[in-house]
C-alpha cells in the first residue's frame, strides 16, 4: 500500500495548491490513501467546515492537525462528528473530538491514524509519549498499518518519537515547522520515519507569510498581522510504500511539486 501524506496546508494558495497537485501525485505513485495536515488551512490558521469540505473534495482521505486546531471555533462542533478530522490524541481529555482513528478501504483494507503533539517549545499538552503508547493499544488490534502525524517544534523530539515507536506504527511523520527536511528514512525495524514533510503552500514567504509583514516584525520588534503570502505554491510530504501483512515499511520518498 502507497500512503501520501502532504504536510501543513496553509490558506486558500495552500487549498488550491492541493487540489490541482494531487490528481498528478497520486497517479506518479499509485496512491493508495492521502492524508493531509489542515491545521492552517482556514487564512492561514485553524480548520472551518468550508476549508475540509474542500480538502475532502479534492481528495483527501483523513485531516490531521495541531496546536493550531482550536484557532475557529466552529472546529469544535465540527470535530465531534466529522471522525475524519483529528485533533493531537495528548490534548486535554476535555477536548472535544479524537486523536485517533481507523479508516476502512476497499477490499477490507484498515489504516489507522494517530496525531500527536509536542511539547518542547509548544503550548501545554499532556506526555504524546504516553499518549501514543495508550492509542496503540486499541489501533494495533484494529489495523496493522498505522500513521502517525508528529506535529512539533523540536527536531529532537520527534527523533525521539519515531525511535520510541520504532516497530510499533508504519511511518512517524513530522510537521509544524513547514520547511522539508531532507532525513527520510526507515527506522531499523520497519517504521518510515522523517522529521519534517514540510508545507503545502507558498513558498515566496516565510513559512506561508508575507516576506515583508515577518520582516517588519523582526526589525522593529513591533506587532503586525501576518498575511498569508501567494507566489510559488508547492505541495510538499511523503509517499510510504508499506508492507500490507506486516504493516512495516519499505520505502519513504519526499514529494515537492509545483501546482
Amino acid at each position: 500500500m502507497k500512503i501520501l501524506f502532504i504536510g501543513d496546508i496553509v490558506g486558500s494558495p495552500g487549498r488550491n495548491g492541493f487540489r490541482k497537485a494531487l490528481p498528478g501525485i497520486k497517479q506518479e505513485f499509485g496512491v493508495d490513501f492521502v492524508i493531509a495536515n489542515a491545521e492552517n488551512s482556514a487564512g492561514g490558521s485553524g480548520i472551518t467546515e468550508k476549508t475540509a469540505e474542500d480538502l475532502f473534495s479534492a481528495g483527501a482521505d483523513a485531516l490531521t492537525s495541531g496546536d493550531h486546531i482550536w484557532k475557529k471555533s466552529e472546529i469544535i462542533p465540527l470535530i465531534d462528528r466529522e471522525r475524519r478530522i483529528l485533533r493531537p490524541a495528548n490534548a486535554a481529555v476535555q477536548a472535544p473530538g479524537r486523536g485517533a482513528e481507523v479508516f476502512e478501504l476497499s477490499g477490507g483494507r484498515r489504516v489507522g491514524v494517530l496525531n500527536l503533539q509536542g511539547r518542547v517549545f509548544m503550548e501545554p499538552s499532556e506526555c504524546p509519549f504516553k499518549a501514543a503508547q495508550d492509542a496503540l493499544q486499541e489501533l494495533s488490534s484494529r489495523a496493522k498499518i498505522i500513521i502517525v502525524d508528529m506535529h512539533a517544534e523540536a527536531t529532537s523530539e520527534k527523533v525521539a518519537m519515531g525511535w520510541f515507536l520504532d516497530g510499533k506504527v508504519s511511518a512517524v511523520l513530522g510537521t509544524h515547522t513547514h520547511v522539508q527536511t531532507a532525513d527520510e528514512r526507515i527506522l531499523p525495524r520497519g517504521t518510515a520515519y522523517i522529521t519534517d514533510v514540510g508545507m503545502c503552500g507558498p513558498h515566496d514567504s516565510v513559512i506561508g507569510r508575507k516576506i515583508e509583514h515577518v520582516l517588519h516584525r523582526f526589525v522593529t520588534g513591533m506587532p503586525v498581522r501576518f498575511e498569508v503570502a501567494e507566489e510559488n505554491v508547492r505541495v510538499q510530504g511523503v509517499v510510504v510504500e508499506i508492507d500490507e501483512e506486516s504493516g512495516r515499511a519499505a520505502a519513504i520518498t519526499r514529494v515537492n511539486a509545483a501546482a
